[in-house]
């Protein structure tokens, strides 16, 4: 189920007698022809190869469960010039206030693999989701890109938000379908900053997006479980965050 954008307080209402400047919806929801226009005219065994690649994600050792259900990689870039140039390495952070379960302390997650990291799969995706974010681009010329795999079974279901209703901390965030396989539940939320649901939509389709605000809307996902019929199944999903880099 899917409901219309609804408008996020937070802009300023425009001097007397001048007219309001209009605002971008505070996130898009995208079907999959946009990424597949973006990919178009690369080899179609490219594409197959970057999919491939959550097939090789280790498991995330910040979790804190006796058994594993997510399993990530990440990399951070900067965006200029229609280039992806890749920074050194680094630990994921995010503030407390913004993930009540994680936040606070560095995690260093696998890097993305090399083919991954420097392919043209990747960058032709990332600059998609660059030109289309749903506010000003000015100064957003760094993101974060995390390739997260969540598995279920019918002994434990997976949780792609294990810090419920929150925010990531960036300017901006997307969230890619890449593959749904064998798995029911996933559906994502987004809500207003009273924490009013504005937006809801089981992601099914490959390359399927929703590209949202970080700073005016929050957002969730309910738990992954099997399918009716099957012991086990997988949600992977590639998320990039884009925010301004180091001066």
């Amino acid at each position: 189920m899917t409901s219309a954008p609804s408008r996020v307080p937070g802009r300023p209402a425009a001097p007397s007698g001048k007219p309001a400047e209009p605002e971008r919806p505070p996130f898009t929801h995208f079907g999959p022809e946009m990424l597949t226009a973006a990919l178009d005219g690369l080899p179609a065994d490219s594409v197959a190869r970057f999919t491939a690649s959550w097939d090789d994600l280790p498991a995330d050792a910040h979790l804190g469960t006796d058994s594993p259900y997510r399993f990530r990689r990440y990399g951070t870039f900067r965006i200029a010039d229609g280039r992806l140039t890749p920074l050194p390495h680094a630990a994921f952070f995010q503030d407390r206030s913004v993930n009540r379960v994680h936040g606070g302390v560095d995690r260093l997650f696998a890097p993305l693999e090399e083919s991954v990291a420097a392919g043209e799969v990747l960058r032709a995706v990332v600059h998609a989701l660059h030109e289309r974010l749903p506010g000003p681009r000015t100064g957003i010329d760094t993101c974060g890109v995390h390739q997260i795999r969540v598995t279920a079974t019918v002994r434990a279901e997976g949780h792609p938000a294990p810090e419920g209703v929150h925010r990531d901390g960036h300017a901006y965030v997307a969230q890619v379908l890449i593959r749904r396989r064998g798995v029911r539940g996933a559906e994502s939320c987004l809500y207003d900053l009273q924490e009013r649901p504005v937006h809801r939509a089981l992601l099914t389709t490959p390359l399927e997006t929703i590209l949202l605000d970080d700073r005016r809307v929050l957002h969730g996902v309910s738990p992954v479980r099997p399918a009716a019929g099957t012991d086990s199944g997988v949600r992977d999903m590639l998320l990039v965050d884009f925010f301004p880099g180091a001066a």
